[in-house]
């Protein structure tokens, strides 16, 4: 459990460094692109958020990448659960490319990331050039206390089955909704308010499995997963395979510097 270990062991030597990270706009996006939830926190034992990240770019200059999810993009993506029972894929299975994201639903920096980098994604997977593929973590209910990363990965489960588009527009509302991670918000009752803004999702059997939460083990193995990638916070994204590389995590962050890390790889225009 190597991913808890250093949590846990950054929780006595990084309050300070936090705290100082916070403290600048640029560095502050820096050090959070850099840490990501999960790693360094605050006397709350909430990882800290520096203000700058939280409000990422919302405009291109470039003018081609999107900045708000479109809803007829997100309701033509097909999902499904891959064979190794944790893997959830959007888009096309047979996409010649691969963005892989490690998400806890309750960190703060992961709807950062999909405020940012989401639209375009789902732009990119609609077109067929890639496919995604969510691990969904759900760590912080320990460091913080709660249920809601477990009760939102396991609604985000029973979406799947809800049929195409039913995940990826249920997903970018968890995140765009995303209750204050301190406050565990996503309950049973908040989860389906959510869910009842998605066309054709709410029912009785989605709504039996979030109230009973009958995918408790898909939650346990996808944590387990996560734990096992060797990601050492969320996001923690990987294109085909690579992850993004520790000088590169900040452009995660800005959807034009994104932009271009993906046409690095060789995705997009």
């Amino acid at each position: 459990m190597v991913v808890r270990a250093v949590r846990n062991a950054a929780r006595g030597t990084a309050r300070t460094s936090a705290r100082a990270a916070a403290g600048a706009a640029v560095a502050g996006l820096v050090a959070l692109a850099v840490t990501g939830c999960g790693l360094l926190t605050t006397d709350s034992g909430s990882p800290d958020a520096p203000a700058a990240a939280s409000s990422p770019a919302t405009s291109s200059a470039a003018g081609d990448v999107p900045v708000k999810a479109d809803p007829a993009v997100l309701a033509a993506l097909p999902a499904r659960l891959e064979a190794d029972g944790t893997t959830i894929t959007v888009g096309d299975p047979a996409a010649p490319r691969t963005v892989h994201i490690y998400e806890d639903p309750r960190c703060p920096i992961c709807k950062a990331f999909e405020a940012s980098a989401g639209p375009q994604l789902a732009a990119l997977a609609k077109a067929g050039d890639v496919r995604l593929q969510y691990t969904l973590a759900s760590f912080l209910d320990d460091n913080l206390k709660g249920s809601g990363s477990k009760k939102a990965a396991g609604a985000l489960r029973a979406s799947v089955e809800a049929g195409t588009g039913a995940f990826a527009t249920y997903h970018e509302l968890l995140y765009a909704n995303q209750p204050q991670e301190q406050v565990d918000g996503f309950t049973d009752a908040y989860l389906l308010e959510l869910a009842g803004k998605v066309k054709g999702l709410r029912g009785a059997a989605f709504d039996s499995a979030v109230r009973k939460q009958s995918h408790a083990d898909f939650v346990t193995a996808s944590e387990d997963a996560f734990v096992k990638s060797g990601a050492t916070g969320t996001p923690y994204v990987k294109i085909d395979g690579k992850a993004v590389s520790q000088a590169d995590l900040q452009k995660l962050f800005d959807p034009v510097s994104f932009a271009a890390l993906l046409r690095q790889s060789g995705i997009g225009g």
